[in-house]
């Protein structure tokens, strides 16, 4: 068995909360991109961004005969102000598919037009137990009794936007990110934040020791994953095989953890190729990395977007265990290295 490069575990742990603090919902992704571009340009890696945002890199490999793409996405969850209300409050429609209390309580920004980024924080209308007693529990949570409480005098609609507070303002929700001793990264949006910094830390540890990827391989960072058609665009024609970066959810009745990478055969599209599903699995045998094999029944990626978009590719699935998904997300370093770990393995195998 070939002997395994090493990995800056400091510089994954680092990339990792570094881009967790830099808002990017979906729609508002340029500062992120900028970030992972200069990340690559770090590695010597040439990249650029398409007319709609997406950032693609262009890896040189040993051969060309089947180009390989790695793809995972820089937009989080998050919001957009559809009305200022009378109280001076804001009404919000969602960037993404969450429940609304899994914010509730949670700081934001506001990420104004003029540039300003004005804090708030996201509550129920009628969140004072001393003032609406039993309504505070039994209220139901949606986008109609859910509202931002604006962190300035703004008391009336006039007040907000006179703050240059607008309707199609974007919303970014806190990350609140915390690394344990114990090796436990919690945090919002480590979907599919995780995967950018296990793909980072992957070309850092290959090109610090002089490796190339077996095949030509384009490294894609979409922008609209969250909702729906991140990857539609933006991958060459000549691709050959595609693996979608993306988190592994943990929870009752599913295979995947927090110290794994996991590989996923199926979700709610159906199933990923069957012949490339099962070389990475082998893969990851072969190199003795700790993995997982699962099927989720409410998850769609970016693999998939390629594919509806008409992607004549294979095209596979792979990620860092993640919990609570899609609220409070946790995982653990354990798994970033396995997943870091597997894509080295992927982007030199045969």
């Amino acid at each position: 068995m070939a002997k395994k490069i090493s990995i800056d575990e400091t510089y994954l742990q680092d990339t990792l909360i570094q881009l967790l603090n830099i808002p990017s919902p979906t729609g508002y992704t340029e500062a992120a991109i900028q970030f992972t571009q200069s990340k690559l340009e770090e590695l010597g890696l040439t990249s650029g961004q398409t007319p709609k945002g997406t950032l693609v890199a262009e890896w040189p490999g040993r051969t060309n005969d089947k180009p390989r793409g790695l793809t995972a996405h820089i937009d989080t969850l998050g919001a957009m102000v559809s009305e200022i209300k009378q109280n001076g409050r804001l009404k919000l429609s969602q960037l993404g598919g969450y429940a609304w209390n899994s914010i509730e309580g949670e700081g934001c920004l506001i990420l104004t037009s003029s540039g300003r980024s004005i804090r708030g924080s996201v509550l129920l209308t009628k969140a004072s137990g001393h003032i609406h007693g039993e309504k505070v529990g039994t209220t139901p949570r949606d986008g109609d009794t859910m509202e931002v409480r604006i962190d300035e005098r703004s008391l009336t609609m006039g007040e907000t936007e006179d703050l240059g507070i607008s309707v199609g303002d974007f919303v970014a929700f806190d990350p609140r990110v915390e690394s344990s001793p114990s090796g436990f990264i919690r945090s919002r949006h480590l979907d599919d934040k995780a995967g950018i910094a296990c793909l980072l830390a992957a070309a850092q540890a290959m090109i610090g020791a002089d490796k190339k990827p077996s095949q030509r391989t384009i490294l894609h960072i979409s922008n609209y994953e969250e909702v729906g058609h991140g990857a539609a665009a933006g991958l060459p024609g000549d691709l050959f095989e595609l693996v979608a970066i993306d988190m592994a959810p943990v929870g009752e009745g599913q295979t995947s953890d927090e110290f794994h990478v996991t590989i996923c055969a199926k979700d709610k599209g159906g199933p990923y190729h069957h012949k490339l599903t099962r070389r990475l699995e082998e893969l990851a045998r072969s190199a003795e990395i700790p993995y997982k094999i699962d099927v989720y029944p409410f998850y769609g990626s970016d693999g998939e977007a390629y594919w509806r978009a008409g992607g004549d590719v294979r095209v596979a699935l792979l990620g860092p265990g993640i919990d609570a998904s899609h609220s409070y997300e946790r995982t653990h370093v354990d798994s970033l290295r396995a997943t870091t770990q597997l894509i080295i393995a992927y982007l030199q195998s045969p």
